[in-house]
């Protein structure tokens, strides 16, 4: 223990958020000593250790994997002494430690399981089989939670041979002795179901068995599963009508063992119910009763949240199958679904209520995000829907006598009954909502028996208006509009928007934000002509105040915490921004003093990445439209919490920094560079930054922003070979090639062709290593691309005869087998109109000047011409560029550490040749011109070599 006391003590530091900065630095600077790994886990395993350490153990060998098990490429970072120690500790360590430490370690398992599994851990499986032990629960929870590390990987994979050649791998040993474990824990809990404490450990197992059953029918159905059938829907059916008191919990708000059982067995019903129909189709009518019975008789308790949930999502994958769905078609079964099933699951409960006064941020992502997956009210909703697409005339009809009677309800004592309004308007929006909810335009197919604009203005217009109302109600109000904002016309959306603007500063949190969320979806929507629904012209005269009145609401509370509590305010800042456009100049001043300071406040302490997400997307608007002129100015003033960030290593924030300190040199590349940037030429050039995989795009497109306007200060002080040094690292691996190659197109449009001549062979030959080696379409394509960047320079010293003789210096004569095998046959797969652009010039100058394909290359020349002529067949046509800002569905983002490109500022692919607007006629005078230049020497070629009908097109180019 002597020996692991500092490294102990060092965790426990990391632990304690005064110290916390600080240890990590020192942990990450252990991270390269050998053995750092296993002694993490010697303390992770170690009862001589506080369990707080222990913890802390877990979680730094967690991140050290997921740091360090492998490069990019999959070869491992770790002595290999090191990776065969962890492998053969970590799954006893897994059985042995505590099941708050084995979450820790089933992550790094996971890690990995991907880099590793199967090939090169093969023994796994047969090493887990090997472990598990028949009536030892505790035992087999450590086995069994390394075996859902790793197989839960497939839940989300598309199918491919080698995802199923490694499922096939895993059930052809572990499915039979799975099944019989299932099968011996069943007849462990019949003979010890007066035993308390064995059951919660037989119940801990049986959770983990289901949700192994899910993972390991994910992608097919297992033969041994196929055979067994019988006997697991027996199973599945047993435990889905299991009680017994010993495991019922007093406590009503967490789930406990019998809860998540059932939860699991109605996860992999409605799993085998989409997936294996045919083959389970014979015992689902068994699995239905029982639903109804556990819905009709589950209380509203929060623990039984995701159980009613999951129960009501296999009803509705019933209800989709046209068969099954017979079962729900007579009208007296409806009535009853919908009052005894439908109805209790939309109403509000005390719960939801005290969640909307204590917890307010709580209730509307549960209400707003796809964790309402997993509440009452959207699946029953869900489920409504569901029959209404099935039966819509007669589910309408009955829903509709609910509604008027809760309406009628609401009516009678609108202060005592505000309840009864919620469900009227929860149950309508079910039962009008037909189709998929988009992000982006919300419902856009009703149910054609109800009128949408109607119901608003009949009911919850008045809501808007009205003080005296629930703020309950007001939310269904706005979530109305928002839930069926596509709707909604224009006019009706002229009429609203006002008042949903007032709600903005309405006292209660939850009515400020549903408006917030309200305006600015409504503010990103156009019509079918693209034309926003809401004038930007009508925002101008508002925006001060506006943009005023929600930074307020943001920066009500200065705590680091609070702060970025709202992501849903940030984003209708974001918006607002947006809409503004050119406009922003009127608010920039007081924009760029609220956006400082709450980065100042939050960079302390990150905690949500979409909040900080749409921060930066807001920065990134206040940066693209103010005027070039003043970019440099607030370069400069966002220079000063930018390098507080890049000093602090605040590791979430900086690719949103190095993006937006690109785009502010970007406005103005011709000018030199800001006095500030200097110094950050040094560090960018250093190995540090490049080693965090998320920093590279952005660092990228900074170190390209920086180059040409530091162009002279590079060259001098000898920072153009680490400029290439970056190129030459990055190229050197698939996931970052390509960023590879933009750098060195940057280098090449800004250095002399003098300044770089020393570096062409040492460029080229990393170029032709890397297509030589384990090739890629990907990097062929990229490879041509350059080669046609360099093809169509000729007026910059470069040029195709340019390209030949830099390769002649790598292998003589090696441009041949690259222009036939590369080259010629794949140009004709370039995607990108501005690459397919450049290639046509490329050809076209090839053809008209160079000497090497009339001395060296003569057959090359036709072929080259037909290669132009494809080309132009559909002229490529660059598109120029808009102020439309794509949507980002950032719910779909991956966040945190790591890269997420900002679309406010998001780089258009440039066009390299602007001047060129006709290509047809642009190729047809360049060949006259040559033709001209060398005495009729391409006509001679065309009418030697050419077929009729390729001089016939080329003719009419030249004619133009």
């Amino acid at each position: 223990m002597g020996s692991l006391a500092p490294l102990a003590q060092v965790l426990n530091a990391s632990l304690d958020p005064r110290t916390n900065k600080q240890a990590e630095l020192e942990l990450r600077a252990q991270e390269t000593k050998p053995g750092h790994a296993i002694s993490l886990l010697q303390i992770t395993a170690s009862n001589d250790f506080p369990y707080t350490t222990r913890q802390g153990s877990a979680i730094a060998f967690k991140n050290f994997i997921r740091r360090n098990w492998t490069d990019v490429t999959g070869n491992y970072k770790l002595p290999e002494q090191d990776v065969t120690a962890i492998k053969a500790e970590i799954v006893g360590l897994m059985i042995s430690v505590p099941r708050g430490l084995q979450t820790q370690l089933g992550e790094a398992i996971s890690v990995i399981a991907d880099s590793d599994f199967y090939e090169r851990w093969d023994t796994l499986v047969d090493d887990l089989i090997s472990r598990l032990k028949p009536g030892d629960p505790v035992n087999n929870i450590g086995v069994l939670q390394v075996a859902h590390s790793i197989f839960a990987r497939w839940r989300p994979l598309f199918r491919s041979d080698e995802l199923f050649t490694e499922i096939n791998h895993v059930l052809s040993k572990f499915a039979q002795p799975f099944l019989t474990l299932w099968q011996s824990l069943d007849a462990y809990i019949d003979s010890h179901s007066n035993d308390k404490a064995a059951l919660q450990n037989a119940f801990a197992e049986l959770d983990l068995v289901l949700q192994l059953f899910y993972d390991l029918s994910c992608q097919d159905l297992s033969p041994v599963f196929e055979d067994n059938l019988e006997g697991i829907s027996g199973l599945l059916l047993k435990y889905l009508r299991y009680t017994s008191p010993l495991l019922q919990t007093d406590d009503e708000s967490e789930a406990g063992p019998l809860e998540n059982t059932k939860s699991n067995i109605f996860e992999a019903l409605t799993l085998y119910v989409g997936k294996y129909y045919d083959d389970f189709s014979k015992h689902v009518s068994s699995f239905v009763e029982s639903s109804w019975n556990l819905l009709t008789t589950t209380g509203p308790e929060p623990k039984n949240d995701i159980l009613v949930s999951k129960a009501l999502l296999f009803l509705t994958s019933i209800g989709g199958i046209a068969e099954q769905a017979q079962t729900f078609s007579d009208a007296t079964i409806q009535n009853q679904i919908i009052e005894k099933v439908i109805l209790p699951n939309v109403a509000l409960r005390d719960s939801d209520i005290e969640t909307f006064e204590d917890e307010p941020i709580e209730f509307i992502r549960r209400d707003l995000e796809g964790s309402d997956s997993e509440t009452r009210r959207r699946a029953a909703g869900d489920f409504l829907r569901q029959l209404s697409d099935q039966f819509e005339q007669s589910v309408t009809e009955i829903v509709m006598k609910y509604v008027e009677k809760s309406l009628q309800d609401f009516g009678a004592d609108p202060q005592e009954n505000w309840r009864a309004k919620d469900t009227a308007v929860s149950l309508f929006y079910a039962l009008a909502a037909k189709g998929a909810t988009t992000t982006a335009h919300g419902v856009t197919k009703t149910n054609s028996h109800v009128n949408i604009g109607d119901f608003f203005s009949k009911y919850l217009a008045g809501d808007l208006q009205n003080e005296d109302v629930h703020p309950l109600i007001k939310v269904d109000a706005i979530k109305y509009l928002y839930v069926f904002r596509s709707i909604i016309t224009g006019e009706q959306w002229q009429a609203v928007m006002p008042l949903l603007v007032n709600h903005l500063g309405n006292s209660n949190y939850c009515v400020y934000t549903y408006a917030a969320v309200a305006v600015e979806r409504v503010l990103a929507m156009t019509d079918g002509n693209g034309r926003p629904v809401i004038d930007p012209a009508n925002i101008k005269p508002l925006a001060g105040s506006l943009v005023e009145h929600l930074f307020s609401l943001v920066e009500k509370d200065p705590a680091p915490q609070k702060v970025q509590e709202n992501e849903f305010v940030m984003r209708c800042i974001m918006r607002v921004l947006i809409v503004l456009k050119e406009g922003i100049s009127v608010v920039a001043d007081s924009v760029l003093q609220h956006l400082t300071i709450i980065t100042n406040i939050i960079a302390a302490n990150p905690s949500n990445p979409r909040f900080y997400y749409y921060h930066f997307e807001s920065l990134g608007a206040l940066i693209r439209f103010t005027p070039a002129a003043q970019a440099d100015a607030l370069a400069s003033h966002l220079f000063s919490p930018f390098s507080t960030i890049l000093g602090n290593n605040v590791e979430e924030f900086i690719p949103y920094v190095f993006q937006l300190m690109a785009a502010m040199l970007e406005a103005n590349p011709e000018k030199p560079l800001p006095t500030v940037y200097v110094s950050l030429i040094a560090p960018i050039l250093g190995p540090s930054l490049w080693d965090q995989r998320g920093n590279i795009p952005a660092l990228v497109r900074l170190l390209s922003a920086i180059i040409p306007r530091a162009a002279s200060e590079l060259v001098s002080g000898n920072q153009v070979q680490g400029v290439l040094g970056i190129f030459q690292k990055l190229v050197s691996t698939k996931v970052n090639e390509s960023y590879g190659v933009d750098l060195l197109e940057t280098a090449i449009s800004t250095f002399s062709p003098s300044t770089l001549e020393p570096y062409w062979t040492d460029i080229l030959n990393i170029l032709l290593t890397r297509l030589q080696g384990k090739q890629s379409l990907s990097f062929q394509l990229r490879f041509i691309r350059f080669y046609h960047f360099v093809g169509a320079r000729d007026d910059k010293g470069l040029g195709v005869d340019f390209f030949v003789a830099a390769t002649d210096r790598c292998q003589q004569d090696v441009f041949r087998q690259l222009y036939l095998q590369i080259i010629l046959p794949k140009t004709q797969e370039l995607a990108r109109p501005s690459d397919r652009k450049t290639a046509a010039i490329s050809f076209t100058k090839t053809l008209a000047d160079s000497k090497a394909f009339v001395e060296r290359y003569p057959k090359g020349w036709p072929l080259t011409c037909n290669a132009l002529l494809k080309l132009l067949e559909d002229p490529p046509v660059v598109a120029r560029g808009d102020d439309a800002i794509a949507e980002l569905d950032v719910e779909d983002s991956s966040f945190g550490v790591g890269f997420t490109r900002l679309n406010t500022i998001r780089q258009t692919t440039p066009d390299a040749f602007p001047e060129v607007t006709d290509l047809r006629k642009w190729v047809g005078q360049y060949l006259k011109a040559a033709d001209q230049r060398h005495g009729g020497r391409i006509g001679r070629v065309v009418n030697e070599n050419l077929s009729p009908d390729a001089k016939k097109v080329l003719h009419a180019y030249m004619t133009l």
